[in-house]
């Protein structure tokens, strides 16, 4: 059987898609193409107007804002979006998004199977960064829960880590996991690969594989992290070699 050593591109590097009537850029820069079965990562940069629905049906997803400002509209009722957001869809439901401009949405979305768990009985549409607080994580770095078991989603996690100038140690982790680079420049380190990471850099790592990331620059690096199934981002297997 082949061994997945993860994979990596930059939304840039893929060619967006749009669909007629819809005010959506779509990039698909993580799926089962690229060796990630479960999980299905999409950049989305939203125009001024109203976006045609949109709806799963079988997989549940999560949003997370990076730019910009607007309204998800999810089965007739309004959500407003600001940045640093996340959102939790649940398999099924249908929704929009508006962006009252003049600039773009810039969002990225997520999705997994449909929960085998169900939905909890405390689920939030959206969940605010600022309103989270902060976890420790490896090696001085820091990390806050967006969408997870709080919000009622309860086999996916979703989460900002913050990595200041530092290199970590090689770890891994049990779970499947895609990364989205917020802000920053580094390096990462994924078995005995070494590949520039920058803001839109897009990251798969399957369970069991050796990586790090690595701020190489002089200010803080923010990624987006979601997981499946969930657990606790923390939780790491150093490799002491």
């Amino acid at each position: 059987m082949a061994v997945v050593e993860g994979f990596v591109t930059s939304e840039q590097e893929v060619a967006p898609r749009r669909e007629d009537g819809d005010t959506a850029e779509v990039r698909t820069t993580i799926d089962a193409s690229a060796g990630c079965p479960h999980l299905e990562q999409r950049v989305l940069r939203f125009a001024p107007g109203r976006s045609r629905e949109r709806r799963n049906a079988g997989r549940q997803e999560v949003l997370y804002v990076v730019s910009g400002r607007g309204t998800l509209h999810l089965e007739g009722s309004a959500h407003e979006l600001e940045p640093d957001m996340g959102v939790f869809i649940v398999p099924g439901e249908t929704y929009s998004v508006e962006n009252r401009g003049p600039g773009e949405l810039h969002l990225v979305s997520v999705t997994a199977p449909e929960s085998a768990l169900g939905v909890g009985p405390n689920r939030r549409v959206t969940v605010r960064y600022a309103d989270r607080d902060p976890l420790p994580a490896t090696a001085s770095r820091e990390f806050r829960y967006l969408v997870n078991e709080d919000a009622g989603c309860l086999d996916v996690t979703q989460f900002v880590g913050v990595i200041p100038p530092s290199k970590a140690p090689r770890h891994t982790h049990d779970y499947d996991e895609v990364v989205y680079v917020i802000e920053g420049e580094g390096v990462l380190h994924l078995g005995e690969t070494e590949t520039p990471m920058g803001a839109g850099t897009c990251i798969h790592l399957p369970p069991r594989t050796l990586h790090t990331l690595e701020n190489s620059g002089s200010g803080n690096m923010r990624v987006l992290g979601v997981f499946h199934p969930s657990g606790d981002p923390s939780r790491a297997y150093i490799d002491n070699k």
